[in-house]
């Protein structure tokens, strides 16, 4: 087999069966070279099976002509001027209901159109934590023992002057950073911290130019939290597992530092 260069549309090929059988050994051997992919692909996993399970009561019910038209490209007479979140849940059924076509025909009719910059921050946040917070020896590009080059390297990327919060006072120590790929061609630090009983928490920094909000993220029930804000140019993303008021309090004394940091 020629080896060819893999992207996010053989994600959606593959979790729809349908990525051709001589490229998921080449296929499978990029996910594991490429973690925030690999990530990816377990969350897009998760979503199709969400999605199975809210609708699955109706996924057997006949598909209106109206949206089959709008899959196949057809133009609707009289469209509404907006997209509701009912508009997009029935395309959601639709593309389930046609058999497993629902990841890769999402994004092209604009199931995640309603994704905003806060959201995207968030997910990619939690992805970065999900990987990286479980690993041992391979955790973090640069130790908190050479702090003074990380900090100025990862400003350097990020396009952000950066310094690494102290958390000392919350019980966390800086573990290290690393460099990281963000939505489109930007870029992102992540700062991992642990504490004495070995819990982990990462900061998550981009640059952003528009977008100003603040708010908690949670993919999961069970699964890490995003505290994060969006603001004067950067975002930033507290993740962790720790109950919410601790991860709060973590959150507000990060945020400060950062602030402090940035402008002064």
């Amino acid at each position: 087999m020629t080896r060819r260069d893999f992207s996010e549309r053989d994600i959606h090929l593959a979790l729809d069966n349908e990525l051709p059988g001589d490229e998921r050994a080449g296929y499978e051997a990029w996910l594991e070279a490429n973690p925030e992919m690999k990530a990816r692909s377990a969350r897009y996993a998760s979503d199709n099976e969400a999605l199975h399970a809210a609708f699955s009561d109706v996924l057997d019910e006949p598909v209106p002509a109206r949206l089959q038209n709008i899959v196949i490209g057809e133009t609707v007479a009289n469209p509404p001027a907006s997209r509701s979140k009912w508009w997009f849940a029935a395309a959601a059924v639709l593309l389930l209901s046609l058999g497993g076509v629902g990841g890769y025909f999402a994004g092209a009719i604009g199931l995640d159109a309603e994704v905003g910059p806060a959201d995207r921050l968030a997910e990619e946040a939690i992805a970065a934590h999900v990987i990286y917070a479980a690993e041992k020896r391979h955790a973090v590009e640069v130790p908190a023992s050479d702090k003074d080059h990380m900090q100025t390297w990862l400003s350097n990327r990020v396009g952000l002057k950066l310094v690494a919060p102290d958390l000392t006072e919350d019980g966390f120590e800086l573990v290290g950073g690393r460099l990281l790929p963000a939505s489109g061609s930007s870029k992102a630090a992540m700062l991992l911290y642990e504490d004495a009983s070995g819990n982990r928490i990462s900061l998550f920094v981009i640059s952003e130019s528009a977008a100003k909000t603040a708010g908690v993220y949670n993919e999961e029930k069970d699964g890490p939290t995003a505290v994060y804000w969006l603001d004067r140019g950067y975002g930033c993303a507290v993740v962790g597992t720790l109950p919410n008021d601790r991860l709060n309090e973590v959150a507000k004394r990060a945020y400060k530092q950062l602030v402090s940091s940035i402008w002064s």
